[in-house]
């Protein structure tokens, strides 16, 4: 072994030498015991593969240097054991792989190099839509429908597993990513090539922090960074900083995760995370189930930390036994974990380590609430939800306003529906969705809202026809325990059936409306509202006609269907009134915790998990009908409109050419503040009339088939047309919420890509302004290879979300950030003036670079290239040149 640290390898037990593990507590450095736990990860990967090559010695030496170089910007190379895809992202990621095959073999080299080293797990969960609801039969039309709609994508998929070695594909129907993640692909301990050593992982899902919950260190990364971890290279990242999060304290018996996780989240978006990593401790973890762990960790993006970790304790190990893991694994789990030092013990303060800062939460002041109504960190109690809304309601547009005049507040809109009178008002509920691996992952919130319906339909009370409710799984495991434990009839009862096995409406693949809804909300310009157990809530995702969409817990999803409406005050108001003219409230018919956990000690057993998960690979039928070509390299259809060959390598040589400065560039977009992938690249439906649409329609297909952005990611035609399409993308130059932009030299209003289509056939470049925040949300590599795609040079923007600013850099498109204090106003800057960026010949890490103006105006930015690695990725044009280069070698 050509490793300096291999004198520390040794048995773990004696009885099997030939399984070795690297024991860190014999590096014999008093500074390994008070490292976070987290960075105990990172410092054994290094360790490990440290080769004095990808990983020296130096880089170790820097990680056990942690307390003095945190904050510091220190830079250190981290190799994750695995990597795990959904098929939104996996699509455009096997996409690449194939057209790197192609470009590897034009430039002499071996193809078949371009084949993932790392372990890789993609799970197909963001297909699925709810095109059909409340009714028995919904989960096998829904089913039909999307393997009608996706065929070609998932004969891709198939192709991809037998073409790239060490690639495992989770049929269709099996769950959703993270949830698979947690109760089934989760190591927490690998063993493999004769060493012991943690699981750690990256994902192109921002939510793949879930896996923190059972101590699995894991991130979310862009789908270009995650396929050169495939290809072998360590990720570069900058030594985090570690906020320790104590808890403390008991819950009260009527809280659930989804509270506790939304007050975390507001919390720390206060306190401020973002890039760094945040590790729970303190009595009050103790008290927390895995799945209540796993809840407040995915939504480590909501609040801005690059993880969210707890350490593994005789907790996870019971949650392990209770999802159906082999004994001999835990044995050598909690074995191997003890002997270097990342056991935990929630209630033994000694094992506190050092944290750059640690911030407190007591359990006992958590108050029943949700979020919204348009971001996630907006938290609002249950008691104030009623006001809340109403202040929205009139105050200026933003993200807690709609600017509706006052005397539109209590406006109401007739209609019908099966022949039945309703009307629709300002905070109307249309949509009432159990979704997510968010909260569907947690027997104990799932369990609650079946406890809650059983309850509700006993007292008489139902959901209003018209309301879009729907129940998507994140596993089989949840659909055996709620049938198992009786309640899943009355969910049933109530409107809530089983619709699929997905991320669903919380990716936006909520499915239509009725069309006499439609009609009312249109007609009145109604705000009415979209209620889901989700993560993310954003403007125009959960569908394009909820303005409002509120995060809740899954018995909340329900209490405001049965309610109709968020304008309800539930301490004080009655949910309903049933036939027989008896006032029901919320407290009448909520579960405590206590109820809940007795359901769930019986009815959630090993048994289920077993059997939903060894056949999980298998069961799809019509996955393991689908026929696949085995060639090595793709024969790419012309005709298709779901997989194309990416232009990304066109003209590619073995040269590099030395980068060039930004010349006169139009600025496309003026935008503002927490401007999200999700208005950059939409995942969600292709409106009639859009660039999309047009092309596809000139493709012969007709609206029915457009099916959703997120499923034709594999399409750089269409996703280059769906760049900021969103509906709800303000940009400053109109003043108004419109996919739209003005194309400056003649001043016409036009979409944005028919305008950047001008700008390219004029030969210009092109530039983006932003406000805070730019890139907040999903993982969306598009977001970045979109705006690359369309002749965006840079954006000029005063801060980024970690994940979408490393996408930009793997695709060569430069993020600049305005220094301290300025900003486009303070600055002076309309989006009008053309801007020059001055790209000198030498580059350096987080170096200041002018910008000039046609104005005769000159400003220093900040280039944000923040390693050297991605200074090395620019001078490619982008991290995927960068690897055909590099397999191309001879």
């Amino acid at each position: 072994m050509n490793n300096p640290y291999a004198h520390i390898v040794e048995p773990l037990d004696t009885q099997v030498p030939a399984q070795k593990f690297f024991n860190l507590t014999k590096l014999g450095d008093p500074r390994y015991e008070s490292l976070p736990f987290s960075i105990r990860v990172l410092l054994e990967s290094a360790v490990r593969n440290c080769d004095e090559f990808l990983v020296k010695k130096e880089d170790v030496e820097r990680i056990l240097n942690w307390k003095e170089t945190q904050t510091q910007t220190v830079e250190v190379p981290f190799r994750p054991a695995r990597v795990i895809l959904q098929d939104f992202t996996g699509v455009p990621a096997v996409v690449d792989f194939a057209a790197m095959r192609d470009a590897v073999k034009k430039l002499g080299g071996d193809p078949e190099k371009i084949n993932p080293v790392c372990p890789a797990d993609l799970v197909i969960d963001h297909s699925i839509q709810v095109d059909f609801s409340r009714k028995p039969d919904s989960l096998q039309k829904n089913q039909e429908l999307e393997f009608e709609r996706n065929k070609e994508r998932f004969e891709f998929l198939k192709w991809g597993s037998k073409a790239f070695q060490n690639m495992r594909i989770i049929p269709p129907g099996s769950g959703i990513v993270h949830q698979v993640n947690l109760e089934y692909l989760a190591r927490v301990v690998f063993q493999q090539d004769g060493y012991y050593y943690p699981d750690s992982l990256v994902g192109t899902d921002s939510h793949t922090t879930m896996i923190d919950g059972l101590g699995v260190l894991g991130w979310g990364v862009g789908g270009i960074e995650a396929e050169a971890v495939m290809l072998g290279q360590p990720i570069s990242m900058v030594l985090p900083e570690v906020i320790g999060y104590k808890l403390q304290g008991t819950p009260n018996k009527y809280i659930t995760s989804t509270d506790i996780v939304l007050t975390v989240t507001k919390h720390l978006r206060q306190v401020g995370v973002v890039g760094k990593f945040v590790e729970f401790f303190g009595p009050g973890v103790a008290q927390l189930s895995i799945a209540d762990r796993a809840t407040i960790a995915n939504m480590c993006p909501e609040y801005g930390a690059t993880a969210a970790f707890f350490p593994v304790d005789h907790v996870s190990l019971l949650y392990l036994q209770q999802t159906g893991r082999e004994a001999e694994k835990l044995g050598y789990i909690a074995q191997y974990l003890k002997a270097v030092g990342m056991f935990r013990d929630y209630n033994d303060e000694s094992q506190d380590p050092d944290f750059t800062k640690v911030v407190e939460l007591d359990l006992s002041t958590v108050v029943p609430c949700c979020s919204g109504p348009k971001r996630p960190q907006d938290k609002v109690s249950v008691s104030e939800m009623k006001q809340d809304f109403q202040t929205c309601l009139g105050a200026k547009q933003g993200f807690k306003g709609f600017q509706v005049p006052p005397e539109q507040h209590d406006v109401s809109v007739p209609f019908q529906h099966g022949g039945v009178d309703y009307s629709l008002s300002h905070g109307s509920v249309v949509i009432a969705a159990i979704t997510s691996c968010t909260n569907t992952s947690n027997p104990s919130v799932m369990l609650g809202a079946g406890l809650l319906a059983k309850k509700a339909i006993k007292c008489g009370l139902s959901v209003k026809p018209y309301i879009k409710t729907s129940l998507s799984p994140g596993s089989g495991v949840v659909t055996y325990y709620l049938r198992e434990s009786g309640v899943m009839p009355y969910l049933s009862e109530l409107g809530f059936e089983v619709v699929g096995y997905g991320c669903m409406t919380c990716i936006g693949n909520s499915g239509p409306l009725p069309e006499s809804v439609v009609e009312a909300i249109t007609q009145g310009d109604l705000v009415v509202a979209g209620v889901l157990s989700g993560n993310r809530n954003f403007e125009g995702r959960v569908h394009p006609n909820t303005r409002a969409n509120y995060l809740a817990s899954p018995p909340l999803v329900i209490a405001y269907a049965l309610a109709g409406t968020v304008r309800i005050d539930f301490e004080k108001e009655p949910i309903a009134v049933n036939a027989e003219g008896k006032e029901v409230f919320l407290r009448d018919i909520w579960p405590t915790r206590e109820e809940i956990q007795a359901v769930e000690r019986q009815f959630v057993i090993p048994a289920m998990f077993k059997e939903v998960y060894e056949k999980v690979e298998k069961v799809n039928e019509r996955w393991n009908s689908l026929n696949a070509p085995s060639d090595k390299l793709y024969t790419w259809d012309p005709k298709s409109t779901y997989i194309k060959s990416p232009p990304f390598f066109e003209g590619l040589t073995r040269e590099l050419q030395e980068p060039k400065s930004v010349v006169d560039a139009y600025v496309l977009l003026n935008l503002g503040d927490s401007v999200t992938t999700d208005h950059i690249s939409p995942a969600g439906n292709i409106a009639r009339g859009s660039p999309a649409a047009r092309y596809l329609t000139s493709r012969g297909l007709t609206p029915r088939e457009f099916n959703s952005y997120g499923s034709r990611r594999g399409n750089d035609a269409v996703m280059a047309r769906g760049t900021f399409a969103n509906i709800r993308l303000f940009n400053k130059f109109l003043s108004k919420q419109a996919p739209h932009t003005i194309y400056l030299p003649s001043g016409e209003t036009m979409d944005v890509y028919d305008a950047a289509e001008k700008y390219q056939q004029a030969g210009h470049a092109l530039l983006v302004l932003a406000g805070k925040e730019y890139g907040s949300g999903s993982s969306r590599d598009w977001a970045a290879k979109g705006p690359f795609l369309l002749g965006i040079k840079a954006v000029l923007a005063e801060s980024y979300e970690r994940i979408h600013r490393s996408n930009l850099v793997g695709m060569g498109v430069i993020p600049l950030e305005y220094l301290p204090g300025d900003t486009a106003d303070g600055l002076g800057l309309t989006g009008r003036e053309r801007y020059t960026i001055v790209i000198p010949p030498q580059l350096t890490p987080r170096m200041l670079v002018d910008v000039k103006l046609d104005t005769g105006k000159t400003f220093q930015a900040r280039m944000r290239f923040d390693t050297d690695v991605e200074l090395a990725y620019f001078h490619h044009g982008g991290i995927l040149n960068y690897m055909i280069r590099k397999m191309s070698e001879k």
